[in-house]
Order: structure tokens, then sequence, then C-alpha cells
């Protein structure tokens, strides 16, 4: 039995992206129901060794050091949280394992180590039900994303989009699609340097292809009205949640698990094409005629209309918000049952 409440040791990638605001967040919902949380940060020697020993001796001496660990009551803490991957030679830390996977990153080397994990926590309803098809205990947590409400900075009729450093947010789709309309507004688009392609430059288009600080981010989310969010495939989703937050009108990819996040009543949803696989995910391209329909929607919007659906995607944000450590709280106690 887990003690109540546990210690709880995270093993999570210290991206300085995504991954560590995760973590960030989730040890508040942990810390505000009682636990004590230790942070295990990995890097590219971990991820290296994950592909290296994924079968290797050392992950079949950790394998009976879990074990043992298990049955002695020796392990350091009772729980790990294992963000994004299974870390085999982490597991004998805890005396329960709990994956926390976002499916489009879970690979084979993570599938081959399901059956040594305790519980999957479910960033959203999508991964749980695709959890539970492998056989999985699986629990609901959701998640959460940052506040970046700025009220007192005036909103324009413009677009726009977070692509970020990930190569899955549809962006280049998006931007050709934009520059076969020079009529369009102003659409601004934040891409990491790494990952850009920079096209010709085009009066409607704004592409900062650097590395914004955090004040100059949230005055970008907060001044367009319209946030564009046509990925391909999510985890989680942070950069549609937190457009959700600022009470903008987001426009997103009406499949799972975006459309879990963006309803008819809170936004806008643009019919997706499978394009592949990711993963344990599906991947989905965003229809290109849907998508002008949208923008044409949007673009048509009264004033009444852009705030009534910026403020139920808040609503919903705010409630979420409210609610993820009473479900960190609920899968807790599953635990300890």
């Amino acid at each position: 039995m887990i003690r109540t409440p546990p210690s709880v040791n995270l093993v999570v990638r210290d991206n300085g992206l995504g991954l560590s605001r995760d973590a960030a967040l989730l040890t508040e919902a942990l810390k505000a129901n009682g636990c004590s949380v230790h942070i295990t940060p990995l890097g590219e020697q971990d991820e290296q060794q994950r592909w290296r020993h994924g079968r290797g001796r050392r992950v079949w001496f950790s394998h009976w050091r879990h074990r043992w660990a298990r049955w002695r009551g020796h392990a350091p803490y009772d729980l790990n949280i294992m963000f994004e991957h299974l870390w085999p030679l982490h597991l004998p830390l805890a005396r329960c394992n709990i994956a926390l996977p976002n499916p489009e990153w879970f690979d084979s080397k993570d599938a081959a180590h399901l059956r040594r994990i305790d519980q999957v926590w479910a960033k959203t309803r999508h991964a749980e039900q695709l959890f539970r098809s492998m056989g999985c205990t699986t629990s609901y947590v959701g998640f959460d994303s940052d506040d970046c409400y700025a009220p007192q900075l005036p909103r324009e009729r413009t677009f726009f989009h977070l692509a970020g450093g990930s190569r899955i947010k549809g962006t280049e789709r998006l931007l050709a699609l934009w520059r076969k309309h020079p009529e369009w507004p102003l659409l601004t688009v934040v891409q990491n340097p790494a990952c850009a392609q920079p096209g010709a430059p085009q009066a409607n288009i704004r592409h900062c292809v650097e590395y914004l600080s955090q004040d100059a981010l949230q005055a970008l989310q907060n001044s367009n009205a319209f946030h564009i969010c046509p990925s391909e495939a999510e985890g989680w989703g942070h950069y549609i949640v937190e457009a959700m937050g600022v009470g903008a009108v987001v426009i997103a990819t009406d499949t799972a698990p975006m459309n879990e996040m963006i309803t008819p009543e809170r936004g806008l949803l643009v019919p997706g094409t499978r394009s592949g696989t990711m993963g344990h995910a599906a991947t989905y391209h965003f229809d290109e005629t849907a998508m002008e329909q949208a923008i044409a929607q949007a673009m048509a919007m009264s004033d009444a209309q852009i705030q009534q659906l910026g403020e139920h995607a808040r609503a919903w944000f705010l409630r979420n918000r409210e609610e993820f450590p009473q479900r960190i709280g609920r899968a807790l106690a599953e635990l300890s049952r």
C-alpha cells in the first residue's frame, strides 16, 4: 500500500520547454495534496541510454532491483512519475511507478516496459482510451497550463500562431495557405530558429524566427484576437490551452485530442485528414478549404461574438485549472487503495 500522502519522484527530461513547465505545474498540484516532491532531471545522455539499454543487461539488473525494492520496501520514494517516456533504469527508485505519457512520443522502447508500470495517468481522454486498450490500469488526470491572461492589453482582429520548437503544429502548411491570401489580416508566427523555414516576405505575415522574452510572448498572445492551432497531434497542447486562457478565439484541428479542449461553444474547429502515425498516435493534416472557411468565419464575427467565444474559452481554462489538483488527489487515492 502507498502511504498517504506519498513521497513522489518526478522523472522528467529537463528541456527548459513544455516538459519543464509540466513538471513545475504537477509539482504544485502534488504539493497541494500534501505530497513531498523530488525531481530527477534527465538530459541527452539519459535519452541515449534509454535507446541503447532498452533491453540490455543494465535494464535486466534494474528489473530485479525494482522487484527487490518493492518486496523489501526499501525504495527511496513511494511513487515515480515518468514524463513522456518510460525510463527503466530509474524504476527501482520507487515502490510504485506511474507513466504520464504523450502518445505521439511514446515509442517501442517505452511499450516494452509497460508491464512494469503500475498505472498510467492520462492527460487526455484520448490517451486514457488508448492505454486502456493496451491493457493498462489508467486514471484520467488531465493537465494544467500557465495563465498568461493580460486583459489590460488592447486586442486586434489579427491572427497568431505559436509554433515554438514543434514540427507537428501544421506551421508550414498554414504559412503556405496564408501566402495564397494576401488579402487576409496579419498573421504572426513565432517559431524556434532551429526548425523554421522562412519563405518569401509578405505584407500580411510576420514570421518571428527568434527567441522572445516571456513578456513579449505574452503581449502577442493577448493582442491577437484569433489563435490558429492546427496541430497534427497533441499530448496535451499547452499553446491551445494558453490561448483559451487569454480568452482568444482558437481555431483548432477537429481531431482527438484537440477537440477535447476546443468545442463549437468555445472556438472554431477545422476537419482533419489522417496523415500518418507518430509513436502511438495518429497524425492529421487540417483541410485547407475548411481552414479558409474558418478564417472567413472569424473575420466576419462581430465583436460580441468574439467576446462570447473568448469568455467561454477562459471559463473552461479557469475551471480546468481549479480542478487539476482535485483530479491528482483522486488518482493518488486510487493508488492508496
